[in-house]
């Protein structure tokens, strides 16, 4: 746990000393270019701070050990913190849409007539967004290696959130350019696409961080593997129940197993252990695991799984 802490915290210093920078410097090539695109970004920039402080407090949180008030630990915190972070995310992609939206609307409803000016960006916004585009790019492979490396939900979902904020760079020095070369509306134009990667980003966290807080059964393929390391136990003759539930990154396994019937009641406790240990061992993500035995039935004949 040690480690996964300094992992997270190494990455989200990172991650808040490089926001800083760019924040500061595409906030101001926003003002100096007189582009809404390049602002827009800015402020998409400035939510990654806040994003991150985010993560830190879920990680710290989750990497608590259990008490009596949660037994089962405090992973699911992570998950809450995933959520906070799409709200905000969620909150400013609102913001730069309207902004957008409405600029474009304003446009639309004065033309031929004169009334509406856009200001053409300067060349300075231009270089900001590209400057953006490579830092964040950069940024977003740092910390998804560390996100990883130490499989954290929050992290990935900040990573995922810088990855954003480059696309919205794309956006942004497409508008600009646009603009510069004799679109003026396309630089509002950006920032409204802009708001769509946002949302398509927190989205995408969203459905993730829900199904961990909601019981959602591991994938497929995992449970697949599951059985088959479970009947690969000699003494073990058939699976009546194999349940998994996602707890924030880690899983729970409960599984009802067919034994011989005469066996000893120790003999049956000790093959139990034995299964249980080889799906922690090939699981790593595996955080409880509770075996149940079974008597094993003749072929053919339904067996009903126990309840307790």
């Amino acid at each position: 746990m040690e480690t996964t802490m300094r992992t997270a915290m190494r990455a989200a210093r990172v991650s808040i000393f490089v926001n800083i920078l760019l924040s500061a410097f595409k906030l101001a090539a926003g003002i100096l270019g007189n582009s809404a695109a390049m602002i827009s970004d800015a402020v998409h920039s400035i939510t990654d701070l806040i994003s991150t402080v985010v993560v830190i407090i879920g990680i710290r949180l989750s990497g608590k050990a259990a008490d009596k008030d949660h037994p089962y630990g405090h992973e699911r915190f992570e998950c809450i913190a995933t959520l906070v972070l799409v709200a905000l995310v969620t909150y400013v992609g609102v913001g730069i849409g309207w902004s957008g939206l409405q600029t474009v609307w304003e446009a639309f409803s004065a033309r031929g007539t004169g009334e509406f000016y856009l200001p053409i960006p300067g060349l300075i916004a231009l270089i900001a967004a590209a400057i953006s585009i490579v830092v964040k790019e950069g940024l977003f492979w740092y910390v998804r290696a560390a996100a990883r490396k130490i499989d954290s939900q929050a992290l990935m979902a900040d990573a995922w959130h810088s990855r954003a904020d480059g696309l919205s760079s794309i956006g942004s020095f497409i508008g600009i350019g646009g603009a510069m070369l004799g679109f003026p509306i396309m630089d509002a134009v950006a920032a409204l696409i802009i708001c769509l990667f946002i949302f398509k980003t927190a989205f995408q966290i969203a459905i993730d961080a829900i199904n961990k807080l909601t019981d959602k059964a591991a994938d497929d393929e995992t449970q697949e593997a599951m059985r088959t390391v479970i009947t690969t136990h000699p003494q073990v003759q058939g699976i009546d129940r194999l349940d998994t539930r996602l707890f924030g990154n880690k899983i729970f396994v409960e599984a009802d197993i067919q034994l011989e019937g005469t066996l000893l009641l120790s003999e049956a406790h000790a093959i139990a252990e034995e299964v249980h240990d080889q799906i922690e061992a090939a699981f790593p993500k595996v955080k409880h695991c509770m075996v149940h035995v079974n008597p094993a039935r003749p072929p053919g004949e339904p067996h009903e799984p126990s309840e307790a």
